[in-house]
């Protein structure tokens, strides 16, 4: 079963530390940092412009990913906080995602170290192309809707609840390929593919997709290539991977924020006709026969293949809704019982209008109405995957 799907390309730690208002409204003051300080596009390459980074976000309620100067920084920054230590990296999180419901899964890594050799499952094994140990934490700030922090002149409360990720990650930047990956897809049936978007240099990238590519050949005829979406550190590069791999993915998935940044416009995820438009113009951009999106509302899949996909959209939507409700304590009892839980009501018409207004090329599942004071923001996206490809494996 291992063997049969194959996750990559990128892994990492990371901290995600419990937010504290209090630590926070002390560091402004110490910082001296003030409203016109704010801004979410800030170097972050001290302390101080970390925390306007990240006050912007929480002022936007919006989330992100962005580069820092050092891992030094993100320890000294952390170690402010308590904080809990887990895997990331979209194919390790969707690793641990199956784990819960019982598929094993290979992963490929590009750094290793003790923390990882602890909290990955028994069910998962490993091709790493580190050649020593090292690590490089990912800094995980999430923050729920209402949080408030009053210091100096500000006086911000969030809008929505998310998170933040804060990287200096040389490992995943370079995204090292181990020379046996083909060898490992050769027997796959699935293979997952993420991690580009935190290369941020246009000659590493293509050569990075030139052996991806290579290896690729390895694959059986019939596998199906899964290809996430992220928020790429140089937006520019996107399409350079579109262009390199398109015609290998059998599905191209993105989440609302993604989708938006590809239109270059806001779209009304419950206005279902500014959905269907969204969607039609998003088939002309983006590669791959099957397109998803995953949003909070609703997940849709399109392409001659979508209806082939709907079992996977659940099994997406109700795993991202378990993590939501209950982070690292899913598991396979929670998850068959949010299965339970009522659909949301404007995400299911907008499924309706849509399958109908698209016809059979379209196949779409609403999200669940879900309500918690402490949700977990981080991970969702690929707890989805985790979930579509774990129905996939247990068709």
């Amino acid at each position: 079963m291992k063997e049969r799907i194959v996750l990559g390309l990128g892994d990492n730690v990371d901290y995600e530390i419990v937010w504290d208002s209090a630590t926070i409204e002390r560091l402004v003051v110490d910082h001296g940092i003030r409203s016109e300080d704010l801004s979410t596009d800030v170097a972050v390459d001290s302390e101080r412009n970390l925390l306007c980074s990240l006050l912007a976000f929480l002022r936007d309620g919006v989330g992100g990913e962005r580069w820092v100067a050092s891992s030094e920084l993100i320890e000294r920054f952390a170690d402010r906080f308590d904080k809990e230590i887990t895997l990331g990296g979209t194919g390790v999180r969707c690793a641990l995602a199956m784990d819960k419901l019982g598929v094993g899964s290979t992963v490929h890594l590009v750094s290793i170290d003790d923390h990882v050799r602890r909290l990955l499952p028994a069910s998962v094994s490993s091709v790493c192309s580190a050649e020593r140990d090292s690590l490089d934490p990912h800094l995980i700030v999430q923050y729920v809707a209402g949080v408030r922090i009053r210091a100096n002149d500000l006086d911000l409360c969030a809008p929505h609840s998310n998170r933040i990720i804060y990287v200096h990650d040389p490992p995943n930047r370079e995204l090292r390929l181990h020379p046996q990956l083909g060898d490992v897809l050769s027997n796959a049936e699935i293979f997952l593919v993420s991690g580009f978007n935190s290369i941020q240099e246009p000659e590493a990238l293509a050569v990075r997709l030139e052996e991806l590519r290579a290896h690729m050949r390895r694959l059986p005829e019939s596998a199906l290539v899964f290809y996430e979406d992220a928020g790429f550190h140089q937006p520019v590069l996107r399409r350079v991977v579109h262009d390199a791999l398109g015609d290998l993915f059998t599905v191209l998935s993105m989440n609302e924020d993604e989708m938006q940044g590809y239109l270059g416009r806001q779209v009304d995820l419950l206005d279902s006709a500014d959905v269907a438009r969204a969607l039609r113009d998003l088939r002309t951009i983006v590669p791959g026969r099957t397109l998803v999106v995953h949003t909070t509302y609703w997940s849709v899949a399109v392409g001659e293949s979508a209806p082939g996909f709907r079992a996977a959209l659940c099994g997406g939507v109700t795993m991202a809704s378990a993590r939501y409700l209950f982070g690292d304590d899913a598991d396979a009892d929670r998850y068959r019982a949010v299965q339970r839980y009522p659909v949301h009501q404007q995400g299911a018409a907008v499924v309706h209008a849509l399958e109908a207004g698209l016809g059979p090329a379209a196949c779409g599942v609403p999200a669940f109405q879900l309500t918690t004071p402490y949700p977990t923001t981080i991970g969702l996206g690929d707890a989805f995957v985790g979930g579509f490809l774990a129905a996939l494996a247990q068709r």
